[in-house]
């Protein structure tokens, strides 16, 4: 099985799936096919977009159903030259595997298409009751209703595991996010008469000293599990030409939304500092949401997360204290638009996604399809 895991997961790797700007159909055509060559029913979901496709696999035709969910979708690998492997040549060394999508998560995609193949049996003979889905989804990465639109089409079930990377720890909850762009209207000039413009540039300056104090005060918004509310500055473009006054100055916002927040509260915060800025400053400011991932969470000794904690103590040594990710994840589908049980939980460390040189350890992959068969057969017969 080792080696059968390291091939499975180099073959998704070397598949390059960027998004933006969206390249998962060879990787789902891929995974498809495999399911297909295993006897496993397998579809070719073309919602929401026909030429992106992502897959849904389901082995057994019982109650209880477990989702295992994963993306397929990676950020871009960036320059090349920063990289000591290539980033789609799933090299391995030292017991690692390189390459883009390798921990963020191709790996964990692994596991579970091998989980649900090698369950299959056992469901056919009837000794194992219930069934397991598999989602192999598009456009995690950016916001995309990828997850969504497969539970919607009916590959839904009694409980969900978000396979990201969290060293095994079970997640109950997670930060939501959302992202606000900030216009600030001046009007250009040559810089040679500045004073006939009105630069915006210098406008938005107060601004950004305003949105810097709601920072320190969701600072003191806390969650037990996932920490603090956050609105951080992450980009700031202004300017045409060197010697042009700026026109427009544009700030966006990655506000970081606790458990118990409603996007809506969050829209209306933020339309309270533009309007008050706006008629301080006799400033023409608009706002506008441009993505966004809504916080989600279920109970923290829900049947789910207690025996994925158990067994994930006593395999991987993992303590079974309750934990909330500050990531966001596709979780948020299942617990807030299927009304789902479900957790984010899998092997490998966050910290090493998106990064130059990405990696999983092969261990951890092989400890976490341990965890993932003894958790799902534990789930499957406790019901039955």
């Amino acid at each position: 099985m080792t080696d059968e895991l390291t091939e499975l997961i180099q073959d998704l790797v070397r598949i390059e799936t960027e998004n933006p700007p969206g390249n998962e159909a060879a990787a789902a055509e891929y995974i498809h096919d495999w399911f297909s060559e295993q006897g496993i029913d397998s579809w070719l979901v073309e919602e929401p977009y026909p030429d992106r496709p992502q897959v849904a696999a389901r082995v057994g035709d019982g109650d209880p159903t477990i989702v295992l969910n994963g993306h397929i979708d990676v950020v871009p690998a960036g320059d090349p030259a920063q990289w000591d492997y290539d980033a789609y040549g799933a090299e391995i060394d030292d017991g690692n595997l390189y390459g883009r999508g390798s921990v963020d998560m191709k790996a964990q995609v692994a596991i579970g298409m091998l989980l649900a193949r090698d369950l299959a049996p056992e469901f056919e003979s009837g000794d194992l009751p219930g069934s397991v889905v598999v989602h192999a989804a598009i456009g995690e990465e950016t916001g995309e209703p990828g997850t969504k639109a497969l539970l919607e089409a009916g590959y839904d079930g009694d409980y969900g595991v978000v396979l990201e990377p969290t060293k095994m720890r079970t997640a109950t909850s997670e930060k939501g996010l959302a992202w606000y762009e900030i216009a600030v209207e001046g009007a250009p000039s040559h810089a040679s008469r500045p004073d006939q413009g009105s630069n915006a540039i210098m406008h938005a300056r107060p601004l950004l000293d305003a949105i810097e104090a709601y920072d320190a005060e969701l600072r003191t918004r806390t969650d037990p599990l996932v920490e603090k509310a956050y609105a951080t500055v992450t980009k700031f473009e202004a300017g045409t030409k060197e010697n042009v006054v700026p026109e427009r100055a544009v700030i966006t916002i990655d506000r970081r939304i606790l458990p118990g927040e409603a996007v809506e509260g969050v829209d209306a915060e933020v339309d309270d500092i533009v309007t008050a800025f706006a008629k301080e400053y006799d400033l023409d400011v608009s706002w506008e949401r441009i993505r966004t991932y809504e916080a989600a969470e279920i109970d923290v000794d829900s049947p789910l997360a207690e025996v994925f904690r158990k067994h994930s103590q006593n395999v991987g040594g993992v303590a079974p204290e309750p934990w909330g990710i500050q990531a966001s994840t596709d979780v948020r589908n299942f617990v807030n638009d299927a009304e789902m049980e479900a957790i984010t939980w899998g092997p490998g460390d966050l910290s090493r996604a998106h990064s130059f040189n990405e990696y999983i350890k092969l261990a951890e992959i092989e400890a976490g399809y341990d965890v993932l068969d003894r958790a799902v057969r534990e789930l499957l017969t406790s019901e039955s």
